[in-house]
């Protein structure tokens, strides 16, 4: 999948990685897509949640040698 941002939360654990994007997602433009790269598996479950509470938009999980690229995308505002 294609993403517009991408930040790395390798080697972070939960709550973490959700700050961490959370952060990222304040600075981009709705309709950017996000690529968060995680090994936390905790993400799987914690992603959906976060973006269904927050009304962006979860687009998957791809998993690639002990890591997870957790795709988001910004709700239009």
């Amino acid at each position: 999948m294609k993403a517009d941002v991408t930040v790395d939360c390798l080697g972070l654990y939960c709550p973490m990685p959700i700050v961490h994007t959370a952060r990222k997602m304040k600075e981009m433009q709705p309709g950017q897509v996000l690529e968060v790269v995680a090994d936390d598996e905790g993400i799987k479950e914690d992603m959906p949640n976060w973006a269904k509470m927050t009304g962006n938009e979860f687009l998957g999980i791809e998993e690639e040698g002990g890591k997870l690229h957790v795709f988001v995308k910004k709700a239009q505002s």
